[in-house]
């Protein structure tokens, strides 16, 4: 049975489970749901994720919602320790790069994205834009001293799922239209991902 996923196509959070599934040669059903597409407010969407939110996953009985935990599930039902490690130590080192992707670097480039992307009115105020890029240049900073420490990706010297999700967030920062820092390991790790055709596909596309 072939996986579906219901999202759209420029969402980050759906770019990062298409990516996954490139990454595990995976073949997916992109059911279009979000803004522009299918409302997700309907029962219909709502009777598989109440957060009214994309992506979900659906492989055959089973329904998933929150991005990181569709790649982690697709990445163990293909027994691909490469991209999350079977020993515990390996395991929390990729996913505490992935919680901090959802968690704490999500949350630093909210305010900023909504406002100079999305160009949302009720995110238009100067002296939070500033707070919100320059919280955002710090936690990237962050990322940088962790690739530079590395030499290679987030969890070490091989590529992971941790890459998937921080890839595109950094992609993302990249695209922003801002004045940004120069933050040379992320700009090598953005051209070492470039290699990769996942990330050619829902990554360096085009849409932040």
């Amino acid at each position: 049975m072939t996986l579906k996923i219901l999202g759209k196509p420029t969402s980050i959070n759906v770019r990062k489970v298409l990516w996954t599934c490139v990454e595990l040669d995976l073949p997916v059903e992109l059911e279009p749901w979000g803004s522009g597409y299918r409302d997700t407010g309907t029962p219909e969407f709502l009777a598989l994720n109440p957060n009214a939110m994309v992506p979900v996953l659906l492989d055959g009985g089973l329904v998933l919602w929150e991005s990181n935990t569709i790649c982690r599930y697709l990445a163990g039902r293909q027994q691909r320790t490469d991209l999350l490690p079977a020993d515990p130590a390996g395991r929390a080192r990729v996913e505490q790069w992935m919680d901090w992707q959802a968690t704490e670097l999500n949350n630093s480039w909210r305010y900023a994205f909504m406002s100079l992307v999305r160009q949302s009115p009720a995110h238009q105020d100067p002296a939070a834009l500033q707070a919100g890029i320059a919280g955002w240049h710090r936690h990237m900073a962050l990322l940088d001293a962790q690739l530079a420490k590395t030499g290679a990706f987030a969890a070490g010297a091989q590529f992971t799922l941790a890459d998937v999700v921080l890839g595109l967030s950094a992609q993302r920062w990249l695209m922003a239209p801002m004045a940004r820092p120069e933050l040379p390991a992320v700009g090598a790790y953005l051209r070492r991902l470039n290699g990769r055709s996942g990330f050619q596909l829902h990554g360096a596309n085009g849409m932040p």
